[in-house]
């Protein structure tokens, strides 16, 4: 098995993208992470069962989830607001955000998986949101103009990029002076092992290729965002927890 830390970003790009199409296409449900090492009761910690009753019912679509939070709970969004979700699979999350930010709003998804935009693009038409679009792209060069949202989030997607930095750069390039970042993401232990940062079935799972709290905080910080936030919400792995990571634009 290759290492991830030395294949080529366009390399890993594609692993990334051929197992989150079978996950489009099978239905196979979660795939992030690996919870057979924690208890039981904790397994919980990825997909839909991170959504309450009520968003469930709201965006059928987050059945498909594939994440490792619920990004729109804590982004704060308000009526008339513009929306970014970078890696929208199967687009619960854009759907729950067009809800939220009302007919003058609009809620953009982007994603690189045919599979998956396909999928996002039937729920969308099931769901009767016209204030939805759905890009094709990658993450690290968002086809969107400069300062033209109000919101980034994403779900357990970050962590799957080879070029973190490019990620974060230009979500800050794409938010208004204010925007805010709010993001769902797995944040890697300081101790986190070789043998799991080698494992591509790790990476592809949101584990091996997470960055720890203080290269996240720093990384933020050098794409020009300030009042950074990481808060972790749950264990997903014996060397990895979920948390949510907020930052802001200067204005």
């Amino acid at each position: 098995m290759a290492d991830p830390k030395l294949m080529e970003a366009d390399e890993l790009r594609e692993e990334v993208r051929r197992r989150y199409a079978a996950a489009a296409t099978t239905a196979s449900g979660c795939g992030c992470g690996d919870a057979s090492v924690l208890p039981e009761e904790e397994r919980e910690v990825f997909g839909a069962a991170l959504y309450d009753d009520t968003d469930r019912a709201d965006a059928g679509a987050l059945e498909a989830s594939l994440g490792c939070g619920n990004p729109t709970a804590m982004a704060d969004l308000h009526e008339g607001e513009t929306v970014l979700d970078l890696g929208s699979g199967a687009g619960g999350d854009v759907l729950l955000s067009a809800r939220r930010v009302g007919p003058t709003g609009r809620a953009f998804g982007l994603d690189m998986t045919d599979e998956m935009l396909e999928l996002a693009r039937a729920n969308a038409r099931e769901a009767g949101l016209e204030n939805v679009q759905f890009l094709k792209g990658v993450i690290e060069e968002i086809p969107l103009p400069d300062e033209s949202v109000d919101v980034v989030i994403s779900n357990c997607v970050i962590n799957l990029s080879g070029d973190k930095a490019a990620v974060l750069r230009d979500a800050a390039r794409v938010l208004r002076p204010g925007g805010r970042f709010a993001v769902s993401d797995v944040i890697a232990d300081e101790n986190m092992d070789d043998a799991t940062r080698t494992d591509m079935q790790q990476w592809t799972g949101c584990i091996a290729g997470a960055l720890t709290e203080r290269e996240f905080r720093a990384q933020l910080e050098a794409a020009g965002l300030e009042d950074v936030e990481i808060v972790e919400t749950h264990r997903v792995h014996q060397h990895a927890g979920s948390a949510i990571v907020r930052a802001r634009k200067p204005r």
